[in-house]
């Protein structure tokens, strides 16, 4: 059943081991108070915790009830940018920085789950088809590139034969497929994280929604019931900032992805579709993307929108760009469909960075690929406030524009940027 007031979706219907937050009746103090229990506050309360430090971390719903426990789970490879274009923008030496990062951030999560024994249903490998002919040979260059430069051997290019058989479906031109990277079910990883940073000694508090902060010489927290003095605060609350900190809005975008679940596949078709059970995420500037689940449903995420509410039907919604893949899959069940919010940036990189003399700290906008670089943030924000920090500031250091018009325009100025994106990928 679904853990109380988290999102309807089949990850909160399959929750392994459900998480209820501290309770207090006065004000609290702490080394650090981090504002979001998503991947980003809570890896961060985990590795400060291990640090020594004493932390309090709030969240305004549940644990986990942001895109952390809605998204698509997939554990992905570097950065939203490859890293070809990565060199030609930040230089050769920059770019391998931020590749061994993105390394570093699927071992983390790896070594978290089996240190804390996270119930997550973690699997290998992610396939990336070509939705065109004409990316197929882009793919395999890019390909080649990670072999011999990087080292990085864990990728193949896949043919149209190949990527058809690893799919179920005839519908893409090649591609590749990521051995190094993964999946899991989101929310129990998520919750995983809460229980160990609990076992750390990090007091987290739900229902406890952040009203404004000020900066002096502590940094002081506000809640409708309590109060939080601290030397240190972590701003995680990616696309759920809101106006708490109009410096950082504006060069973040709120979007919502939609995903839906299918009733159980018998074996037959599961096999079918996806006989290696790798998750899937295609070339299409709006992605789709999908998996199977422990118990063999699709889970098929696609189709975005840029306002504040959801379709009125989601799994309508989700199900036609799924029967463009899978037209077979015509009379199947939809269970379960849902919506979440995430934080893009102008250029898909994620942006980090500090306030207030260093004494804020934040990490946000990782632009549909947060699963394992929240995670690594987590840990690079415990090193930046132990004045450990080059890590972090290799990140921190990369351009984060400003959206034009601010938080203002940018809703429709996205709106048409994406529906020229959205051509581009039909035509």
């Amino acid at each position: 059943m679904p853990a109380e007031n988290h999102p309807d979706s089949y990850y909160a219907a399959s929750i392994s081991r459900p998480f209820s937050g501290d309770k207090t009746e006065g004000d609290l103090s702490a080394d650090v108070c981090i504002i979001g229990g998503g991947y980003t506050g809570l890896s961060a309360a985990l590795h400060l915790a291990q640090r020594g430090h004493s932390v309090v971390l709030l969240e305004a719903h549940k644990v986990g009830w942001g895109a952390s426990g809605r998204n698509g789970g997939q554990v992905c490879t570097g950065q939203r940018k490859e890293q070809n274009e990565l060199e030609k923008t930040l230089g050769r030496d920059h770019a391998r920085d931020l590749w061994k990062l993105s390394e570093e951030a699927k071992a983390t999560l790896r070594t978290l789950i089996h240190d804390h024994d996270i119930e997550c249903d973690y699997k290998a490998g992610i396939a990336h088809p070509d939705h065109k002919a004409q990316y197929s040979d882009d793919t395999k260059h890019y390909v080649e590139t990670l072999n011999r430069d990087y080292d990085y051997d864990q990728i193949e290019y896949l043919n149209r034969e190949e990527m058809a058989g690893l799919i179920g479906s005839d519908t893409y031109f090649g591609g590749s497929l990521d051995h190094g990277a993964g999946h899991l079910h989101p929310l129990n990883y998520v919750l995983g994280l809460a229980h160990a940073a609990r076992r750390a000694g990090v007091r987290i508090f739900e229902d406890s929604e952040v009203l404004d902060y000020q900066a002096g010489q502590d940094v002081t927290v506000r809640t409708q019931n309590f109060g939080v003095r601290s030397g240190h605060m972590v701003l995680a609350c990616n696309g759920y900032l809101g106006k708490l900190e109009p410096r950082l809005a504006g060069r973040i975008m709120p979007i919502n992805n939609f995903v839906a679940a299918t009733e159980p596949l018998d074996e037959e078709t599961a096999n079918r579709i996806n006989p290696n059970d790798v998750a899937i995420a295609d070339s299409r500037y709006v992605v789709n993307y999908y998996r199977l689940s422990a118990d063999r449903r699709l889970l098929f995420g696609g189709g975005e929108n840029y306002r504040a509410g959801f379709p009125a039907d989601i799994a309508a919604f989700v199900r036609k760009p799924m029967l463009q893949i899978y037209p077979d899959l015509k009379n199947t069940r939809i269970d379960y469909a849902w919506g979440g919010t995430l934080a893009v940036t102008l250029n898909r990189l994620p942006h980090f960075g500090t306030l207030e003399n260093d004494r804020i700290v934040y990490a946000q906008g990782y632009s549909g690929q947060g699963v394992a670089l929240a995670t690594l943030a987590g840990k690079l924000i415990a090193e930046q406030i132990d004045g450990e920090g080059n890590r972090f500031k290799a990140i921190a250091s990369l351009p984060t524009p400003v959206f034009p018009g601010g938080t203002l325009l940018r809703w429709p100025g996205m709106v048409l940027g994406m529906a020229y994106y959205a051509l581009k990928d039909r035509f």
